[in-house]
């Protein structure tokens, strides 16, 4: 066990990389990596220790198996690394009573990203090595210098975080954040169906956020023909209604509602009617960012694809013109001009090295490039300093006895129909649901998805089409 061979397997280096793959594997039981996240989050570091000793383990040659995977993940993530490091203006934040806070970021109008897309969100502030990913709920189209994530408070950092914004002694000017992203998918097919049901449970009403407004902007500005939308949101308590005034941008939005025929179910499953007590207001937090900080953009500008092509290809010839460096001038003299053989352990070493100096060189060389495209662009961004905290309107949904003051969210209210003490038929409401082609979107509890999932793959309704959109950890 203690047998460390300069030609050969190496032992100890093994059973070093197979107690750091024992400890991740262990973390990601789901009782672990749910209940105790941070645990979890913190132990998966372990992988730069299993890949080094691994190497050190079986030798650079066989170890070559994986390099292609490896390769690619040590440039994305070295890429997240760059961009992550300078800090994003962050214009404002909207906090509902119901534990949900809206954060909305500046960003250059160039970066394009598609509905249901995540950003990972750093606050230094509560921890600064824990990254959260979030769906981003605004679209690039219809609010093309705004990006807007919705967090809910059901954990420890994102409590931390509603509570550092809604706590009445905080009167904090600027949050400083960071963000790697966005990702997302290449393209969205929902346009395809002719009516488009979404199921959600709870936050998993997020990425339906930006579908909506997707539609908004096709219906608006390219004034195509949009799917019949039907969606079907379910709450445990009426506070959480307030979850639906996101679905509507906070200011600055040349939308018409009532070209989208959009119809809201929500279902409310502990109250059996509504609650008596007065409506809590929107509170809107206006921040007033650093001149360091910058809006969020892409990690490689507009043609991000080209350039991540060409740090690919170029860093791996580096790599290999280095290696042959190496291996011509240092280890071959070694091995064939003496007695003794170059270790198997230091050839590994070497080729490590050598791959991530050829990534870091190639992959700056390109972020230094990007940007200074991307402070060009910055230039033409108004800056969206803001004054103290002031209260926004009431929710329109959470005890919403009101007069409506606004042509959108009067059709947005008109639109919805909320239920009490009750959970939502899905089977008799997708049956019913007419047209060849019904795409049926669904988010939230394993339980909910499943049981959609099994209805549209019972084989008694022929135009249903599932698709889940799933963010367990």
């Amino acid at each position: 066990m203690l047998k460390w061979d300069k030609v050969g397997v190496s032992n100890v280096a093994g059973e070093i990389a197979l107690l750091a793959g024992l400890a991740m594997w262990a973390t990601t039981i789901p009782r672990i990596r749910r209940k105790i996240f941070e645990l979890f989050f913190y132990t998966h570091y372990l992988y730069i220790i299993f890949v080094i000793f691994f190497v050190l383990h079986v030798g650079i040659s066989y170890s070559c198996m994986m390099l292609p995977g490896f390769y690619l993940f040590l440039v994305d993530r070295y890429l997240r690394f760059l961009q992550s490091r300078k800090g994003v203006r962050l214009v404002s934040s909207r906090l509902l009573p119901c534990e949900s806070v809206e954060l909305n970021f500046s960003k250059n109008p160039g970066l394009k990203y598609h509905p249901t897309s995540t950003i990972f969100v750093n606050v230094p502030s509560i921890s600064k090595l824990q990254w959260h990913p979030f769906t981003i709920t605004s679209n690039s189209n219809l609010e093309p210098e705004k990006l807007s994530v919705v967090i809910k408070g059901e954990g420890s950092w994102t409590k931390k975080l509603y509570q550092t914004l809604s706590s009445p002694s905080s009167n904090i000017d600027r949050l400083e954040v960071a963000v790697e992203g966005p990702y997302g998918p290449i393209s969205t097919n929902f346009l395809r169906h002719d009516t488009l049901v979404m199921v959600s449970g709870g936050s998993g009403i997020t990425p339906f956020i930006s579908i909506i407004r997707e539609l908004i902007f096709a219906t608006t500005t390219l004034k195509c023909k949009t799917p019949r939308v039907l969606l079907i949101s379910a709450f445990k308590n009426s506070v959480d209604l307030s979850m639906l005034d996101f679905i509507l941008p906070l200011t600055g939005t040349p939308y018409e509602l009532t070209n989208l025929d959009l119809h809201i179910e929500a279902y409310i499953t502990r109250e059996k009617q509504p609650k008596s007590e007065n409506s809590k207001p929107l509170l809107t937090k206006r921040f007033k960012p650093r001149v360091t900080d910058s809006p969020i953009s892409g990690t490689l500008g507009p043609n991000s694809w080209l350039w991540l092509g060409g740090i690919i290809v170029s860093s791996f010839v580096i790599f290999l013109v280095l290696i042959g460096i190496i291996t011509r001038y240092y280890i071959y003299p070694i091995d064939h001009n003496s007695n003794d053989v170059f270790s198997y352990s230091g050839r590994g070493v070497l080729n490590m090295l050598a791959i991530c100096f050829s990534i870091a060189v190639t992959a700056s060389l390109a972020m230094f490039w990007s940007k200074k495209q991307n402070a060009m662009e910055a230039k033409q961004i108004q800056n969206l300093d803001g004054a103290s905290p002031v209260a926004s309107p009431e929710s329109l949904f959470y005890n919403a006895e009101r007069e409506l003051e606004s042509l959108p969210h009067q059709s947005l209210a008109q639109a919805t129909n909320v239920h009490y003490g009750e959970r939502p038929d899905l089977k008799r409401i997708l049956f019913e649901l007419k047209g060849s082609s019904v795409g049926v979107l669904a988010c939230g509890p394993r339980k909910l998805r499943h049981e959609v999932a099994n209805i549209c793959s019972s084989g008694l309704a022929e135009n249903l089409h599932f698709e889940s959109i799933s963010f367990s950890w």
